[in-house]
């Protein structure tokens, strides 16, 4: 793996890393002071964006950090290559084997195929109004409307055609059953009416599934809300249910 130049800037008061890895962006933001076993949150996508959570587990001592990977979908090499930087951040940079990995909306689907992959590797899965179908979103083929440009970069990632993709088996709610049998532990936050990830195609699937054979789960479903905003002004249900699962390892 070859790091770039790190450049080194300011982030709201925390000190911020930007650097390249095997040519992917990525940023690391350290905290004051690395709480015990230095654990850290990792964004699968949307780095900053209604990050209420991360910046209160900052505060804590949480390391936040991040690897671009976007408009992959979750494709398998996108798996990889954030397979690379796992590797990176806990060999070099030290930080926590145990992850708390964060997917909102299209990061609902990087997240979810890597913690089936590597279930060890993760603390908590925290996702926030994700898709679990790409027939949903950006595919359109169900109460949402279709995202043309993110549909035909989604199929080319994943070698489908508009026939193939209904029958595509490599969907997250298609690796449920795996994912509790990893005894990942979930956070699902989303709106009730997500009007482009409908929460009934995507998360309430994931959701029903978990509860139903007893898997570690929490859900807070905002009744009034669409797909924006995400996360929750207040994070602290979010950051003490991950500090919990951090502690209980």
């Amino acid at each position: 793996m070859k790091e770039a130049e790190v450049i080194v800037s300011d982030w709201e008061g925390y000190q911020r890393r930007d650097f390249k890895l095997d040519g992917y962006d990525c940023i690391v933001v350290e905290p004051k002071e690395s709480y015990p076993g230095r654990p850290w949150v990792w964004r699968a996508e949307f780095f900053g964006a209604f990050d209420y959570a991360d910046r209160a587990l900052l505060e804590k001592g949480w390391h936040i950090a991040y690897i671009m990977v976007s408009d992959m979908y979750g494709c398998p090499e996108s798996i990889g290559i954030m397979e690379k930087f796992y590797q990176y951040m806990t060999e070099t940079e030290g930080l926590s084997k145990k992850a708390d990995l964060f997917g909102f909306s299209r990061g609902g689907l990087y997240s979810v195929n890597y913690a089936v992959r590597y279930p060890d590797t993760i603390s908590t899965l925290y996702l926030d109004a994700p898709v679990m179908d790409v027939t949903s979103w950006p595919g359109g083929y169900g109460a949402g409307a279709r995202y043309p440009r993110e549909w035909e970069e989604c199929k080319e990632v994943y070698h489908l055609t508009e026939e193939t993709a209904l029958q595509f088996k490599g969907n997250p709610l298609d690796k449920m059953e795996a994912l509790l049998k990893g005894n990942v532990r979930i956070l699902l936050v989303a709106g009730a009416i997500d009007s482009v990830v409908p929460y009934e195609e995507n998360g309430a699937k994931l959701a029903a599934f978990y509860e139903k054979n007893g898997g570690k789960i929490r859900v807070i479903v905002k009744q009034d809300c669409d797909h924006h905003p995400h996360s929750l002004e207040d994070p602290e249900p979010i950051v003490t249910y991950i500090m919990e699962n951090y502690l209980n390892e």
